[in-house]
């Protein structure tokens, strides 16, 4: 038997290419008789191309961009999650905590956890609704105001840093196409690690 990749016998009369049930449409056979001297009625077995799944593409440089994100964030002493919430307050003043955790698409007991832990660090401040004192309603503080742009820099930068050999038409085809796949697929949560 040769060496290489898994390899077994096959009856004579099996001696045909074999569908691989585990690959999708984009993959071509990945078992082939060996017809040479050396390896009549043996099947070899190829491992699946993995570089030709978009979705693996698409992981390995979403791991690098959130990574190398995540890890200047937390020299900030920020996270995702709070980087993604004091952007959506600093946009929308007043924004409540379910009206948040409805945008987002997180629940509001996270939402509530990363409040906290925003108004910890002194970024955000809570009222209450003067009709309705049950009704929290979120603002930046001066220094939430400070760190914003800081982490937004930081966002830009990480950006310049992963996408800045695209053109300007690559990066705005490439956020065209992310976009549709989110809408086709109606994905409406925010990353948040």
């Amino acid at each position: 038997m040769e060496s290489g990749p898994t390899s077994f016998p096959v009856a004579p009369e099996s001696r045909r290419a074999l569908p691989c049930a585990s690959c999708s449409r984009h993959h071509q056979n990945r078992q082939t008789v060996l017809d040479s001297a050396g390896g009549k009625g043996q099947v070899q077995t190829q491992t699946p191309d993995i570089e030709s799944h978009l979705g693996y593409w698409l992981r390995r440089v979403s791991n690098h961009v959130s990574g190398a994100f995540a890890q200047a964030l937390e020299k900030r002493h920020a996270s995702v999650a709070e980087w993604v919430v004091i952007c959506r307050i600093g946009a929308q003043p007043g924004i409540t905590p379910g009206e948040i955790a409805e945008t987002l698409d997180l629940t509001r007991g996270a939402v509530s956890k990363i409040i906290d832990k925003l108004e910890a660090k002194n970024w955000i401040t809570r009222s209450t609704k003067p009709e309705d004192s049950r009704v929290q309603l979120l603002c930046l503080t001066r220094p939430g105001n400070r760190i914003l742009p800081q982490l937004a820099k930081i966002a830009d930068e990480n950006d310049q840093e992963f996408f800045a050999v695209l053109d300007p038409a690559e990066s705005a085809t490439l956020r065209r196409l992310l976009g549709k796949l989110a809408e086709f697929h109606k994905i409406r949560a925010v990353p948040t690690d």
